[in-house]
């Protein structure tokens, strides 16, 4: 095997790459990057059964073979080369040599037989989307937020890919908030999947600046993302997901428009002085014109903060300080809508304008 690339394009990617190479005691090969190159087709891969990342790299010119090699043992390696330089890699047997100009050195590799084999998707049956690449990185940012770290529930660590209405939605919730963003309209295949947070996040780690699209495909128990030279393989979470849809609430009695980053401000002097009781804020709305944030008083002092705005009926609600900033960081619009009922009935948040994305936060006992 060899090939011969600028220190530029392989150091990033083998970055992309060595993210997941987290080898475990009884199959230490996870450590490895396993390097492909046939028919002048070079590809990096990496896996840790759960995920695999594979990064097409163009080079300059090849031969045909395959090795592996400590992944992040060679990313540390080319990193510290000189940038632009060309790098030759070459391999005989287990013996992976590394040249660039004047600096040179030999790696110990193993073997591919043990490199573990990737999923394959079936293409035939499988459902593909594409998305613009800014469209999706905004969309899972706005809702991962709300999945839960709790492995007892692995439904709700991930985020759920569906169709409602023709309308490709994701969604997460860790059962004290929720978020929903319809991201694809007029679709005509229905999926049904729940994708790792983590895969999520790693996909989002590995878009280029250059990647315009991210192209998604599910199968029965896998997902692929597309983003030009790079691909991740996934498995997806074996679990149901909520009924998500019945936990919104469709008849809230208290209708609010607030300035979204006053509303941020206000409920971040608030929850310096509610660190004390779990983050818990008190919003109340008081007819004709006042809405209230303020804080629990306890040991540090209170605090008390208003917004101007219309209110149509007056009512209080408890709420978690970090959940409620969460939901104002996601929107994107100035003026937001604020809509509750009573102190036991969720909050419903969304921008004034659009109504793609919603964010619901349970509130805490009175």
């Amino acid at each position: 095997m060899k090939i011969k690339v600028t220190q530029t394009k392989l150091s990033k990617a083998l970055n992309n790459v060595s993210r997941i190479a987290i080898g475990k005691v009884t199959l230490p090969i996870l450590n490895n990057v396993l390097i492909r190159v046939d028919n002048k087709k070079v590809s990096l891969t990496t896996t840790n059964l759960d995920m695999a990342i594979v990064d097409f790299l163009p080079v300059s010119d090849s031969e045909d073979g395959v090795v592996t090699v400590p992944a992040k043992l060679l990313a540390e390696f080319v990193s510290n080369l000189p940038r632009g330089e060309i790098i030759e890699i070459s391999s005989t047997d287990t013996k992976v040599t590394i040249t660039a100009g004047k600096y040179s050195s030999t790696i110990n590799g193993t073997l591919a037989d043990d490199f573990p084999e990737l999923p394959e998707i079936n293409e035939t049956s499988a459902v593909v989307y594409k998305i613009n690449t800014d469209d999706f990185k905004a969309s899972v940012g706005q809702v991962a937020i709300a999945s839960s770290n709790d492995l007892t529930r692995p439904a709700l660590t991930g985020v759920y890919f569906n169709t409602v209405d023709h309308t490709l939605a994701i969604a997460a919730t860790d059962g004290y908030r929720l978020a929903e963003k319809k991201i694809i309209n007029n679709v005509e295949s229905e999926v049904k999947a729940i994708v790792p947070s983590s895969s999520l996040q790693e996909v989002l780690r590995s878009i280029n600046d250059d990647a315009e699209e991210v192209e998604i495909t599910f199968n029965e128990d896998l997902v692929r993302f597309r983003l030009g030279e790079i691909e991740i393989i996934s498995k997806l979470i074996d679990a149901s997901f909520p009924d998500y849809q019945k936990l919104i609430p469709k008849d809230c009695n208290i209708h609010l428009t607030l300035d979204r980053e006053e509303l941020a401000r206000i409920t971040k002097l608030a929850a310096l002085f509610a660190r004390s009781v779990g983050g818990a804020i008190v919003c109340e709305a008081t007819e004709p014109d006042v809405f209230l944030v303020k804080s629990i008083a306890n040991e540090f002092g209170e605090n008390d903060s208003i917004i101007n705005t219309t209110v149509d009926k007056s009512g209080k609600i408890n709420l978690n300080s970090k959940f409620l900033l969460d939901a104002l960081n996601a929107l994107d619009e100035k003026n937001l809508r604020f809509d509750f009922s009573d102190r036991v009935a969720p909050i419903v948040i969304r921008n004034e304008k659009s109504t793609n994305y919603t964010h619901i936060v349970m509130p805490l006992n009175s």
